[in-house]
């Protein structure tokens, strides 16, 4: 096989004017019949005359600036020289030649007025293979077509024009540059979300009422027969009892029963029909016992059907024993509930079992193939039990992973038909490196159920400073310290970053291709803080997901899974809000994150509207089980009430309320509104702050209004005539100080009062 190299040329147009537009255009065509015409048994020179016929054709004023070739043959040279593709080449194109076709226009001059920018030059290149159906295109995935590859950064030309047009004619002044470009560019940076997401909306609509009009999402889960408690047994057979040793209660740890003295005889129970246990002592020493059983009819009682079974059955709901010796009963007590304490255990992670879906068996690597390894990992969840925690290696074999420790209890399999997002977060503001598998079903890690398996490793350890001195930024053993933490941090990463590059490589063959798998990295740049669960974190987009890898309990949310975002308690003022992910299958919760803050708002919104996510705003939360739930009890109604477009408030709210602000807006000083308005605004609008800092500010205006025009006289003359009411003016100073002592002394009494009464009434 001729070896060759992959090229792949393209020109980028920055601000480009018609002539360049119109330039890049016939040279991509030209270029496209070059391709299309290297086909075995046709001359190089015929292809090249190819390229120069729709030159002359679409534009022959550029046929002088073409370039003399368009491409060369690759073999064991770069540029096979005898492989020229030009007007004077012989050659014939056979199969299995690969070719690079390079073709271009040079030193093109534009109309403009900078000498630096006059001149350019438009060039394409790609590496096609010679097959004998179709020429194949190694570099096609590279789209050279005009949308993508032209940009417009500065419009000032665009807007210069019209502006000095308007002003020569004799209209309004020519405005500032830089105000008019960032006002239009705003304003049709928001105006093309909204257009966007009006197309969403609609294409939402019509995607809910095929779905709810098709019998809807039916994805909750199925849950599988479990074994109910009656099936438990103590004792088959009657024989099976232990020898009465003494009528007092005994524990059969074997066969997990509890043994009760009922008139005269040892009347066994299993230990799973046992709801609580508890004991206490009387003043004269003596010690109870009390068991209380499971029976049909109790609150918080399991339901079993199988105790359903004899409705007309009497059951014991409660047994009672007295014993004199404390250390009996607190022995019995405490063998109870830890055997029922391992019986529960065991059942549910029995049960939990018995709803995992059956998955392959995975395949070790052999002699031959050597597994992808990465060593010295923690997993979460982890796995139960005391003792030391052993970190372990993640294996790739040929269908899936492994990881295991040195203890033959603790492994894990995850296959790769059951992983449904893969992720790698390198540590940068975090104390781990993470892998992350987010898998379609359930699978067991230890005895917990989960579908989110993660595998990290600590990149900084954690030092304590025992002296509790601060120590300067430019101490030689600090600096040592971090450069240490530094490239431990970065050896992880690069480790890690290893194994994914060798996963991806793996998952690439063919036999992987109906997986789509890939490790996904979180885009650190468009994160945001809130409130999933219980505490608060960061939470980052990539390609497909909405996740949260660090903290437990983690946050995985596949885009494509989500029906609608409704951004919630959105208003002036308002410090934070929250955002509410409803998801495709009405039946699944939705998921609420609080506490964003304001300021990644507009990130927010630019990120749904580039992911394609239809999202509303509202300023209240919504009770969204029970609009949901309305939505499943009748589909026919939502869809002829327009679909989602209830939560579009600015449609059906904007007149009324901008005819409100504005008669609010102009609302004159001297006028004092009601006193149900007041109250109204004061408990809408405590939250916002800012609003009402404006009202008192408006408040203290109106006051200046009322005293304008009254001089310093008359302000004086006003006062005097008040404390001459009061009879201030006539009493002397001592008299006032006597006053003064008196009041203060009625007052110390009167609250000295109050706290008596108040003492009293406790």
């Amino acid at each position: 096989m001729i070896p060759y190299d992959i090229l792949n040329r393209k020109t980028f147009l920055i601000d480009a004017d018609p002539l360049q537009s119109k330039a890049y255009e016939v040279l991509l065509k030209a270029h496209e019949t070059v391709i299309g015409s290297l086909k075995p048994g046709n001359k190089l020179s015929a292809v090249y005359q190819a390229a120069v016929s729709v030159v002359e054709k679409d534009a022959p004023d550029l046929i002088s600036y073409l370039t003399k070739s368009a491409g060369t043959g690759i073999g064991i040279e770069f540029r096979e020289s005898s492989m020229n593709i030009n007007a004077k080449s012989e050659q014939i194109v056979k199969e299995g030649m690969v070719f690079n076709v390079s073709i271009g226009f040079q030193n093109l001059q534009r109309e403009s007025s900078k000498t630096k920018s006059k001149h350019f030059s438009l060039l394409l290149a790609d590496t096609v293979i010679i097959n004998k159906d179709k020429t194949e295109v190694v570099t096609s995935m590279s789209s050279k077509a005009l949308k993508d590859v032209a940009y417009s950064f500065n419009e000032d030309e665009e807007e210069e024009k019209p502006s000095a047009k308007a002003n020569v004619n004799g209209a309004e002044p020519l405005m500032s540059k830089t105000t008019l470009r960032s006002d239009n560019h705003e304003i049709s940076k928001e105006e093309h979300r909204r257009q966007h997401q009006a197309e969403l909306a609609r294409q939402k609509n019509e995607e809910t009422a095929r779905r709810l009009a098709g019998g809807g999402n039916e994805t909750g889960a199925n849950r599988s027969s479990t074994r109910t408690s009656a099936d438990l047994m103590a004792y088959k057979n009657i024989n099976d009892l232990p020898p009465p040793r003494e009528m007092m209660i005994q524990i059969d740890q074997k066969n997990e029963a509890v043994l009760l003295p009922i008139n005269g005889s040892m009347v066994p129970f299993h230990v799973a029909f046992i709801r609580t246990v508890s004991s206490q002592q009387d003043t004269n020493r003596n010690c109870y016992i009390r068991i209380i059983f499971n029976v049909p009819g109790t609150p918080f009682s399991p339901h079993d059907p199988n105790l359903m079974k004899f409705p007309g059955s009497i059951y014991l709901k409660e047994a009672s024993f007295r014993s004199k010796e404390p250390k009996h009963i607190s022995e019995v007590v405490q063998s109870i509930k830890s055997l029922r304490r391992q019986v529960v255990a065991r059942e549910s992670e029995r049960a939990e079992r018995a709803t995992l879906v059956s998955q392959e068996k995975l395949q070790l690597a052999n002699n031959r193939y050597k597994p992808i390894r990465l060593s010295d990992l923690w997993i979460r969840p982890p796995f139960g039990g005391r003792g030391r925690k052993i970190p372990g290696t993640l294996e790739a074999h040929v269908n899936g992973f492994r990881y295991s420790t040195t203890r033959q209890d603790e492994r894990v399999d995850i296959l790769f038909g059951n992983i449904k997002h893969a992720f790698f977060q390198p540590a940068e503001n975090e104390m781990i490196t993470v892998l992350h598998f987010h898998l379609h079903n359930h699978i067991m890690v230890g005895n917990k159920k989960t579908k989110d398996v993660q595998f990290y490793v600590e990149v900084m350890d954690m030092v304590q400073n025992v002296g509790g001195g601060k120590r300067s930024a430019y101490d030689p053993d600090e600096l040592e310290e971090e450069q240490r933490e530094r490239d431990r941090k970065n050896k992880i990463n690069v480790e890690f970053q290893s194994f994914v590059n060798r996963v991806n490589d793996l998952w690439g063959q063919a036999q992987f291709s109906g997986l789509d798998l890939e490790f996904d990295q979180p885009l650190r740049e468009l994160g945001f803080p809130g409130v999933p669960h219980k505490s608060s974190v960061f939470i980052v987009p990539t390609s497909a997901c909405l996740v949260e890898l660090i903290e437990t309990p983690f946050l995985v949310v596949t885009l494509s899974e989500i029906e609608i975002v409704n951004l919630e308690r959105v208003g002036l003022g308002q410090k934070n809000f929250d955002m509410t992910i409803v998801f495709k299958d009405f039946k699944r919760d939705v998921l609420r994150i609080d506490s964003i803050p304001s300021t990644s708002l507009d990130g927010i919104k630019e990120w749904l509207d580039t992911t394609d996510i239809k999202y509303y705003e509202s300023r209240l939360n919504l009770n969204w089980r029970q609009i949901l739930k309305t939505i499943t009890d009748d589909p026919q109604s939502f869809i002829e009430g327009g679909g989602w477009e209830f939560l579009n408030l600015e449609a059906t709210d904007s007149d009324s309320e901008n005819s409100e602000e504005s008669d609010k807006g102009y609302e004159p000083s001297d006028v004092e509104p009601e006193s149900d308005s007041e109250e109204e605004a004061s408990d809408s609008e405590s939250l916002v702050e800012s609003e009402d800092d404006e009202e008192e500010e408006e408040d203290d205006d109106g006051d200046s209004e009322e005293e304008k025009g009254k001089t310093w006289e008359e302000l004086e003359r006003e006062a005097s005539n008040a404390d001459r009411e009061k009879g201030n003016e006539s009493d002397s100073e001592e008299e006032r100080k006597r006053r003064k002592a008196k009041t203060f002394g009625k007052s110390r009494a009167s609250v000295s009062s109050s706290m008596r009464k108040r003492a009293k009434l406790r």
